[in-house]
């Protein structure tokens, strides 16, 4: 059970909003028939062995034979030692009530131990042997529900059966004439106590997942100065064939002692794709970028001083003596730094079929004279750059280059000069220097909220008004998750 649950955390997408506001669900999130069906398999191929082995209940029974008495008859040890689940034999689906899974054609193997025993005149005669039990034909259902409680999901078990068709003795040893009445008294209690022990292990199951889900993290780092805030804000949407969640998304300072209590809120409806030929699809609005480029600019992180650069003449005066003459005058060559640095947070566009960002800055050129750093000039640059996306692994990758730019000065020490003649430069600067830096971080790429051990996999991007859109299907890999998952499922048993 914990890979189909833990799988609904996959995906998360982001819908269109008005204002920008940490109470607020900006994320929501589908998971399609196919991301069903893909939790589906993987839950029977790694969680049914979970199950075994169950210890039934000893069940005691008298009867009385004619010519013989009252027989008093045990099954002890009773023990659920294997079942069989089939992939193809099972379904999931997705309701008003929840999530619904029926597996069947399902298959059991137990053995227990018999005895009987009876008074026969003054003398008690007993006997006592093994068997083994063949339950065919059973089908377990189950539905799960979920609901905001703040800001973790809370799963519960709305409806849970398992029921037997056909089930097979064998028993080794005993008198004949014991077999039909063993049978006769025991098929019936052996059949409900297997359809009760799945039924309970399956709630049981859940309640522990309902722990595993209200420890996980309520953030996912960006990096050391901002997380994202991936706290629930209102209850799961149960539709006919997806299931929708909705988490807040925006980035949030690491200085913050803790993540905002979630609110219930209301929120448009989201953006969904109807092709189900993806298992989730996971749509960033602009605002989430925008909410890190905010983060990161509050924290400091958008100035920096160049003083090194692929050719270093070009952080001299002498090679500016024909751009700013009066610069070179007054301090022929000497040797510069160019500090850059962002005024204001960048705002982050997306376009039909395209993302762009403009960003304000200042430009200091400083010169060092005598080992003195000296302020000479301030330019105001507002830049717009362009971008592409991709996904690699789980995260959203970007790649920016210059589109456009203007120049004011600011202020200056060394007179006025002409902004035309120094455009050439300003633009070598910011495409050789300013826009591959940019390029270096933004390679770090912006993580997705993807439980460990799920991979994203053919994921492919549209980029429709204001939101860039991924559909993907998710692979599992085994060898990453299997201990956090075994050590759930070994907790599930006991």
């Amino acid at each position: 059970m914990a890979p189909l649950l833990l799988f609904l955390l996959v995906s998360f997408s982001l819908f269109p909003h008005r204002s920008i506001s940490e109470s607020d669900s900006y994320i929501s999130s589908t998971i399609t028939t196919k991301g069903l069906s893909f939790a589906k398999d993987l839950f029977i191929s790694q969680a049914v062995d979970s199950f075994v082995p169950i210890r039934l209940p000893d069940i005691a029974k008298s009867v009385r034979i004619p010519l013989v008495g009252e027989v008093h008859m045990k099954v002890s040890n009773v023990t659920i030692e294997a079942v069989n689940v089939s992939a193809s034999d099972s379904r999931v689906a997705a309701g008003e009530s929840g999530i619904v899974v029926v597996a069947s054609g399902a298959s059991a193997k137990l053995n227990l131990k018999w005895s009987y025993w009876y008074d026969s005149w003054f003398v008690t005669v007993s006997d006592e042997g093994l068997a083994s039990v063949q339950v065919e034909g059973m089908e377990i259902g189950l539905t799960i529900s979920m609901k905001n409680e703040n800001g973790a999901l809370k799963t519960f078990v709305t409806e849970c059966g398992c029921y037997i068709t056909d089930l097979a003795i064998a028993m080794d040893g005993g008198a004949s004439w014991f077999y039909q009445i063993f049978v006769d008294g025991f098929q019936d209690h052996i059949t409900s106590s297997v359809e009760s022990a799945i039924t309970q292990k399956i709630t049981e199951g859940a309640e522990k997942l309902d722990s595993l889900l209200q420890s996980l993290l309520k953030e996912v780092n960006l990096d050391d100065v901002a997380f994202m805030n991936v706290t629930f804000m209102k209850d799961p949407l149960f539709k006919s064939s997806s299931v929708d969640f909705y988490i807040n998304g925006l980035f949030v300072s690491s200085e913050r002692a803790h993540v905002k209590k979630a609110c219930q809120v209301s929120a448009e409806d989201s953006f969904f794709l109807s092709d189900a030929s993806k298992m989730l699809w996971i749509s960033l609005d602009e605002s989430v970028f925008n909410s890190a480029s905010d983060v990161l600019f509050q924290a400091g992180l958008m100035n920096w001083v160049v003083n090194e650069v692929p050719e270093q003449f070009f952080l001299n005066t002498k090679t500016w003596r024909f751009l700013i003459p009066k610069l070179y005058k007054k301090y022929p060559n000497e040797n510069m730094t160019l500090n850059i640095s962002v005024t204001s947070s960048p705002s982050v566009m997306i376009g039909v079929g395209n993302i762009g960002a403009t960003v304000n800055s200042d430009l200091i050129i400083n010169v060092l004279d005598d080992r003195k750093t000296v302020p000479v000039a301030c330019i105001s640059v507002v830049a717009t750059v362009s971008g592409s996306v991709e996904v690699i692994g789980n995260e959203i990758v970007a790649k920016s280059e210059l589109n456009d730019f203007s120049l004011v000065l600011k202020w200056s020490n060394i007179g006025n000069f002409h902004m035309s003649l120094i455009r050439g430069a300003v633009r070598t600067f910011l495409k050789t220097i300013c826009i591959p830096y940019l390029n270096s971080y933004l390679r770090r790429g912006i993580p997705l909220p993807i439980i460990h051990g799920f991979t994203l996999e053919g994921a492919y991007i549209l980029m429709p008004n204001s939101r860039v859109i991924i559909g993907s299907d998710v692979t599992y890999n085994n060898s990453i998750a299997a201990l956090d998952l075994r050590s759930f499922i070994h907790r599930s048993k006991y």
